[in-house]
């Protein structure tokens, strides 16, 4: 090869380069761009799962809580309508917080969170009864604490399986 011929290859290498340059650097930046799209979608995803558990976590022990301190009140003949009231609010923010969460959450999640909600909503129902003087053979504010007590370990077990699958580890 000669003189020229290197001269030529090398202008030709040049001006490829000076012409390729500025397509290399977009490609590389619409790649990086693209990852960080995928890492802050990825990060929104976490928070929107995160805050959904957090509040079914706290709305679900919070109506657990409610019906447990209703069926006390039942029991000792000292229900009022301020605490059915509240009941009732602590069941829709439990309902609403439940139905927000099934969008969102992975299976193994709501399975958990089914067990927690049959045992809430019987006793829930079971209440409900006791109060209008509606209670079904061997229905008693003593026995649905008895069942409500059920929850407790799928209240237990649905917080655990929501850390996990947050990468909380104990």
């Amino acid at each position: 090869m000669g003189a020229t011929t290197a001269a030529m290859v090398a202008a030709i290498v040049g001006v490829l380069g000076t012409l390729l340059a500025p397509v290399v650097t977009t490609w590389a930046t619409k790649r990086q761009r693209a990852e960080e799209s995928r890492a802050e979608e990825r990060r929104r995803l976490f928070e929107e799962r995160r805050t959904a558990y957090t509040a079914m976590n706290r709305a679900s022990r919070h109506f657990h809580t409610m019906l447990k301190d209703a069926l006390h009140r039942l029991r000792d003949g000292v229900y009022t309508d301020d605490d059915r009231a509240q009941v009732e609010q602590a069941r829709r923010d439990y309902r609403d917080r439940y139905a927000e969460a099934q969008m969102i959450v992975p299976e193994v999640v709501l399975r958990a969170s089914r067990e927690v909600n049959v045992v809430l909503a019987s006793t829930d129902a079971t209440a409900k009864r006791i109060d209008r003087g509606l209670s079904r053979e061997g229905e008693t504010a003593d026995r649905a604490l008895i069942d409500l007590k059920a929850a407790e370990p799928a209240l237990t077990a649905m917080r655990r399986i929501m850390r996990e699958d947050l990468g909380v580890a104990d």
